[in-house]
């Protein structure tokens, strides 16, 4: 008898051990809707994020661009279906005077960007360059107004500048003057930009009440109301998002921010290529910190909007690393390996999985700044690792999030340990059923069983994102190291699909009935 109880427990165990890594996923459970701007991108007046990097000029012969911004990037943030961007900041916004940036550019004065480099800004892209161009690559626009060294009336002209129809003032007289009749009709607005910091370093409760004097005068109009998004939170500031939910009517706010980035230490950061695994693991943990904030904020949040009509702006996240080797340590330049790609499907899985509160976030940033999506030397021009990431996971923009129950497995680091799996499920409006799923264990293959219920599973495809090494990297000599590959190694179980993930790779599934 204590023979087989023995066997018995063994034959538990080791069925425990087996089904360890399993995602179930309920096909017909889904009620809210991934919003499309959870894939939203940032790009800031810093290093050669605009100027080298997005715009080359309009006189530029050796680059291929149209009024200046470059054609090869236009076309990659296309497909990339980038939803929306967010400009000019970032601490730049909150210096930054939007009129120096309109007009001939041989009359717009110049500025020193004291907070990336002291390098001379020439405002040479502007409102009209930086909207035309949203236009071009077929995404929203997201301003960053200037409230810590700007005025109200400055952000109200501003607002008008771009939404009022023509005639309608001094403002849209000005923009027909500069060759725009037709208003832009932008949408969504920040009024300022960390507000506790590079913004002002002001308390909680004094920028409150600045957010409702600039709100008060940001009118809309009947084809394009403004959608204001508060400077929220640094990271695990919960009494920030306490006292401003608390302080600012729900009728005055339509989104509060939230910004947190994988760093390692920010007096101390790693090589964005060099690294050990212990920093490794220590940024993949400092990134499953999202999955943390982001509930304890939405909490906060609940409690004074229980609707959930104010949506949660994550409009900076990203990672974090030393610049490189004989760059300009104010221009945030790095690389993007494995490592970033592992950060990309983990938060975006965060994001999609808290749909109902999440309702945008922006990457910081999108061309050769900290991990960018792009990277640009001179005519060359090279896709990260991120920028593949997000391009296999856009098939949950504006899909449905359906319901996933995850369980396990640990990556562990001498005596800590974090979830190696992460992964969420949403269907489209075909639909087809897409399933996005993370392996952050960079030494250990993890068996997958996945169990589809509510709806049969049809045909299985996959693509997969992998390579030898977690510091493994695209360059401009080898700019095809990393890229999407078809995965076909699934095997059918009876109540889904069993599979393979090696380690540090992603991985999206898409399945039909």
């Amino acid at each position: 008898m204590k023979k087989f109880a023995f066997v018995f427990a063994a034959l538990i165990s080791f069925s425990i051990l087996k089904a360890q890594d399993k995602i179930i996923v309920n096909a017909d459970l889904g009620t809210t809707t991934i919003n499309k701007n959870i894939y939203g991108h940032f790009a800031e007046h810093l290093g050669n994020g605009i100027y080298g990097g997005i715009y080359v000029g309009e006189g530029n012969t050796k680059i291929p661009n149209t009024a200046g911004v470059r054609n090869d990037i236009i076309d990659a943030l296309k497909k990339l279906k980038i939803p929306l961007l967010r400009w000019p900041g970032g601490c730049f916004a909150d210096t930054y005077h939007w009129k120096d940036g309109i007009g001939p550019k041989a009359d717009r004065p110049s500025m020193l960007n004291v907070w990336w480099g002291g390098v001379t800004e020439n405002n040479s892209f502007g409102t009209h360059d930086f909207l035309n161009m949203c236009k071009a690559i077929g995404a929203d626009p997201y301003l960053a107004a200037n409230v810590g060294s700007g005025t109200v009336q400055e952000l109200a002209d501003w607002v008008k500048y771009v939404n009022f129809p023509e005639g309608s003032g001094p403002m849209t007289q000005l923009r027909a003057k500069n060759g725009q009749k037709e208003p832009w009709n932008v949408n969504y607005w920040g009024v300022g930009n960390e507000a506790w910091g590079c913004g002002g370093n002001m308390k909680p409760e004094y920028y409150a009440n600045i957010y409702k004097q600039y709100a008060t005068f940001m009118a809309s109009t009947k084809d394009r109301p403004t959608f204001k998004i508060a400077s929220g939170a640094n990271s695990d500031d919960y009494n920030w998002t306490e006292v401003l939910m608390r302080d600012i009517p729900t009728e005055m706010i339509d989104g509060l921010a939230l910004h947190h980035y994988s760093v390692i230490d920010w007096n101390k950061k790693s090589s964005a290529t060099a690294f050990t695994e212990e920093e490794y693991f220590t940024t993949l943990k400092r990134a499953w910190k999202m999955e943390e904030l982001v509930t304890k904020h939405s909490t906060i949040m609940d409690k004074y909007d229980p609707k959930k009509k104010i949506a949660l702006v994550v409009d900076e996240w990203g990672g974090w690393y030393d610049v490189e080797p004989g760059t300009n340590p104010s221009f945030l330049f790095q690389q993007n390996t494995m490592r970033d790609a592992m950060i990309a499907g983990l938060s975006l899985n965060i994001f999609n999985n808290h749909a109902s509160r999440v309702r945008m976030a922006n990457l910081a940033q999108t061309v050769n700044v900290l991990q960018a999506v792009i990277l640009t030397n001179e005519e060359k021009m090279i896709l990260t690792p991120t920028y593949h990431v997000m391009e296999m996971y856009n098939v949950h923009q504006d899909a449905t999030l359906l319901p996933t129950y995850l369980t396990a497995g640990n990556y562990e680091n001498g005596t800590d340990k974090i979830q190696a799996i992460s992964t969420s499920a949403s269907k489209d409006k075909n639909g087809k059923i897409h399933i996005s799923v993370v392996n952050i264990d960079p030494n250990t293959k993890h068996e997958i069983n996945l169990e589809m219920r509510g709806q049969k599973m049809g045909k299985v495809t996959g693509r997969i994102l992998a390579a030898a090494k977690i510091q493994d990297h695209n360059s401009f000599e080898s700019p095809n190291k990393i890229v999407p590959v078809v995965f076909k190694d699934f095997q059918t179980t009876n109540t889904g699909i069993k599979f393979t993930m090696p380690p540090a790779s992603v991985l999206v599934i898409e399945t039909i009935e």
